[in-house]
């Protein structure tokens, strides 16, 4: 048994055998099934007698057979990995070389040669026959003791989501990962309209269940460790909350293929490629949240951007630096990448040095709100486009510091937006938040303001009050998943603590998208925009900050971890509205981007209101500076703050 394992071991732990043993094995099995079928059809006397012209005979037989070899290339093939297509080389392979030996049979026949061609045509036939199912047995013997008896000790026992030509797909890949991460033990059917045609059924020799089946007792008797997801079907195991409950209630790990929204898939099949580049993680929260996918013309970006300049403010922010780095695929001209924080910034100069050093690409740390600074940039840059990222974000902290809110989020844009009216900017790209419709908070305010402005300019323009070009599009959107500050890194931070996780409210809700995924839309929005529009992005189904938190504890496997509810801050409320209830939406060229119809402000009246909030917020009187904000923006009414005495009539 010693012996056996340490040739087993010796073989497998080789890349493969050389091309010249797997030839001498193919023919030593050819030559071996020649003398066992004479054996078998005539007397052992009769094998003795004629043994130097059943010798002959085969030599000829296997010399013929290498033909076929040579033309399916049988003896290239790496046992552990054979599948039907080897198998069936094998078979092809066999076939020609009988059909040669049938020829070369009725050749010596009819030159009345004796010492060639003693086997019978029955009997060439079952020697061939036998032959080709020994090659089979040795091949999927191979494979067997490969994949059950050599199998890593570490490989994970799991199961696999879907049970179609994706799922096949991931199952043959597992199969062929060296050393083995995963052991296949089954698939779980992913709809239920699959169930009953696929109760019983069995793929790839391994059972498929259902959701009637006890998935939980099914991964307890089995020592089932980990479930993957297979590419084809992430977005259904997203949508599915219960069979989401289960698997995590059993403790197994849950595993997606990274960046699967972005595998090629024809006809429901992954493509060779995509297969090849197959590569397994164990799924975050963001990878659990229901969202539906989004589809972007990114070619009328590319086409709009490509060899031309562009100014992004906020670069080296969490939707700044996803900005540049899409925009960068399309090989534009120049980039022009302001941002005031210098580590971050220096993050993005050493990104686009290394990723994309074909690109001219300008990093400056400096403030948006030094307007000598700022006309410098634009007037030696002349940028063709502006993406405005660049604001303070955090509700707390605006709410702490008003005038610093108004100071940067609402002059820092007004000096951007003039400028770059001044140096015949295409378009101008401003980012906004859902915090701005019915603000309740000093930050979202400020991002209003922001939009009242820029849209009061854009309308300026086009009524011909302003000389200028400049299209100016406000895009407006909810929480990015796992952006600088937001929840979800802020939960990771507790749970490697050792909890407790702190939610504000029990019943407080989010909007979340995918970073990227909202990079796309403002870069989609941007190029179809023609000015003065604020588009407003379908954020999916809103989600239960309490919950996040459950599932978020229940997927770190951690034990006895709180949530405490700390109370709503100033300015917080339970939920966010992407628009106003007295505006109105209507469609645009895509179903996930729909236009806000807001009401409009003239140049002239929130120039002179913007102007004298900036000098107001210079006293640093945040009573005041508040005070005036609400004046500009009427629907502003403060929730858990000190500025609801402001609202007192």
């Amino acid at each position: 048994m010693n012996l056996l394992n340490s040739i087993l071991n010796w073989y497998f732990k080789k890349e493969a055998l050389p091309y010249w043993c797997m030839f001498l094995i193919d023919t030593a099995t050819i030559f071996f099934s020649g003398l066992f079928t004479y054996w078998i059809f005539n007397k052992t006397g009769a094998f003795i007698d004629h043994r130097f012209e059943l010798l002959y005979t085969l030599l000829l037989y296997v010399l013929l057979t290498c033909v076929g070899f040579r033309i399916f290339h049988t003896y290239s093939g790496i046992l552990r990995y054979s599948s039907f297509v080897d198998l069936w080389h094998v078979a092809m392979s066999n076939a020609v070389g009988l059909a040669l030996s049938l020829i070369a049979h009725f050749t010596m026949e009819y030159l009345h040669v004796d010492k060639i061609g003693i086997l019978t045509l029955t009997e060439t036939c079952t020697m061939f026959l036998i032959a080709t199912l020994a090659m089979w047995t040795i091949r999927v013997l191979v494979k067997m003791l490969y994949d059950v008896i050599l199998a890593d000790k570490k490989a994970v026992r799991v199961l696999i989501y879907g049970a179609m030509e994706g799922a096949v797909g991931l199952a043959k890949y597992i199969r062929t990962q060296q050393p083995a991460k995963f052991v296949l033990m089954g698939f779980i059917a992913h709809e239920k309209s699959n169930e009953n045609r696929l109760h019983h059924v069995r793929l790839m020799g391994k059972k498929v269940y259902n959701t009637q089946d006890n998935l939980a007792h099914i991964i307890k008797k089995y020592g089932i460790k980990g479930v993957l997801i297979s590419p084809t079907r992430t977005k259904d195991f997203q949508n599915d909350r219960e069979m989401q409950n289960t698997l995590i209630s059993t403790g197994v790990k849950i595993y997606m293929t990274i960046s699967a929204h972005e595998m090629q898939v024809e006809n429901g099949k992954l493509t060779d490629s995509s297969l090849a580049d197959i590569k397994m993680k164990e799924v975050s929260v963001e990878d659990l949240l229901p969202r539906d996918e989004i589809q972007v013309d990114m070619n009328s970006v590319g086409a709009l951007l490509r060899g031309k300049k562009v100014l992004i403010t906020g670069s080296a922010g969490s939707i700044g630096s996803e900005m540049v780095r899409q925009i960068a695929i399309y090989k534009p001209a120049e980039m022009m990448l302001i941002d005031q924080a210098e580590t971050p910034q220096h993050d993005i100069r050493l990104m686009m040095s290394n990723e994309y050093p074909d690109i001219v690409a300008h990093t400056v740390v400096t403030s948006i709100c030094k307007e000598k600074r700022m006309e410098e940039i634009f007037s030696t840059f002349q940028p063709d486009y502006v993406f405005h990222a660049a604001a303070y974000k955090h509700v707390p902290m605006m709410e702490d510091n008003p005038s610093e809110s108004i100071q940067n989020n609402v002059w820092g844009t007004k000096i951007i937006a003039d400028l770059s009216v001044k140096y015949n900017i295409k378009k101008f790209v401003m980012i906004s938040t859902d915090k701005a419709v019915n603000p309740t908070n000093v930050m979202g305010c400020s991002k209003r303001i922001c939009e009242i402005y820029v849209q009061s300019l854009d309308k300026a323009i086009k009524d011909g009050k302003i000389k200028g070009i400049t299209q100016f599009v406000t895009t407006r959107f909810g929480n990015v998943l796992g952006s600088n500050g937001s929840v979800i890194p802020l939960f990771r931070k507790q749970l490697e603590a050792g909890g407790p996780l702190t939610v504000t409210h029990p019943k407080i809700i989010r909007y979340f998208m995918l970073i990227p995924e909202a990079c796309k839309l403002v870069l989609e929005a941007g190029t179809h925009g023609k000015g003065g529009e604020i588009f407003v992005f379908d954020m999916g189904e809103p989600v239960l900050i309490a919950d996040l938190a459950k599932r978020m504890i229940q997927l770190s496997g951690a034990k006895n971890v709180e949530i405490k509810y700390t109370g709503l801050r100033e300015g917080e409320k339970l939920y966010e509205e992407v628009l106003n209830e007295k505006e109105n939406t209507k469609p645009s060229f895509h179903e996930k981007i729909r236009i806000a119809e807001v009401r409009s402000y003239e140049y002239e009246e929130a120039q002179q209101s913007i102007t004298e909030l900036y000098q107001i917020s210079a006293a640093y009187d945040d009573m005041n500076t508040v005070r005036k904000m609400k004046e500009i923006v009427p629907e502003y009414i403060s929730k858990h703050s000190r500025y609801e005495a402001l609202d007192q009539k």
